[in-house]
């Protein structure tokens, strides 16, 4: 069952009591739209309608000779990889209040979102990418007269980054992060796979260190990579996976977990495991 809304748009050339009839004429012949009532006084029209409704009742005053006035938002998405992506954050901007359409370009890392001005706000607008997983921010020149439109994170004295900058800093911090994980993981690889590449390697350890303070050690390494460097897979998978729309972190959050967590069984309650 749809729920409807209501939403109080703001609209242009209207001017007389019959221009009133027309554009509350042309609101209630739209699909969707329950009730409309329009007001001369300061040229808006209440309407409620399903959530398919709106653009029907948008294009209807279109056609009457009576537009709502919109806004044109581009945003800065962060965090797409994937067509997929693009699709969950389409679907998520288009489902914000007062929004007509919404367009995502994976290549820019944008999207282009027209807002009903009186109906929506971008604030609502940046919250439903937010919580698709997806931030995203206002580009310089907003609507809202500021730098970042009223909705972005600096502030009038900070220029924003430009997408090769921020492509830049991206690929530096992901190169750190793997060589921190290359330089836990690698002890642990030999500890564990030595034996098959050196003979005398299983031996050595057992007669050095033991055996079981090489478990811990592995245990204590392994944990490192996947909480410090490693973290991101879990933040961005799971709750992508408990939204219905799982994508490769949730991928590699549910194969690296599962073995962890196997392990962790493994090496400090092995009675809790089948003999076999």
């Amino acid at each position: 069952m749809t729920t409807a809304q209501t939403y109080q748009l703001s609209l242009s050339n209207l001017s007389c009591a019959s221009c009133v009839g027309r554009a509350e004429a042309a609101l209630k012949s739209a699909p969707g739209v329950s009730e409309a009532h329009v007001n001369l006084a300061n040229e808006s029209a209440r309407i409620t309608t399903d959530a398919t409704g709106l653009a029907a009742a948008i294009a209807a005053l279109q056609k009457a000779g009576y537009p709502a006035r919109t806004q044109e938002l581009r945003l800065d998405i962060a965090g797409m990889s994937c067509a997929s992506c693009v699709g969950r954050v389409q679907k998520a901007l288009a489902a914000a209040p007062g929004v007509i359409d919404a367009h995502v370009n994976l290549a820019a890392e944008s999207a282009s979102v027209t807002l009903a001005e009186g109906a929506g706000n971008v604030q609502a607008v940046l919250k439903a990418a937010r919580d698709a997983g997806y931030p995203a921010t206002l580009r310089s020149g907003g609507p809202d007269g500021g730098p970042d439109g009223g909705g972005g994170t600096g502030d009038a004295t900070t220029p924003r980054p430009s997408q090769s900058e921020r492509k830049a800093e991206e690929a530096r911090h992901l190169a750190r992060r793997t060589w921190f994980a290359a330089a836990l993981a690698l002890p642990v690889f030999v500890l564990e796979m030595g034996s098959h590449v050196i003979p005398g390697m299983h031996a050595l350890i057992g007669q050095s260190i033991g055996h079981e303070t090489s478990w811990i050690l592995q245990f204590l390494l392994t944990s490192l990579v996947l909480f410090i460097p490693g973290r991101s897979f879990y933040t961005k998978g799971f709750p992508a996976l408990f939204r219905g729309a799982p994508d490769m972190n949730s991928l590699v959050a549910l194969g690296t977990g599962a073995a962890y967590l196997y392990s962790l069984v493994a090496l400090f309650a092995p009675a809790l495991l089948p003999a076999s």
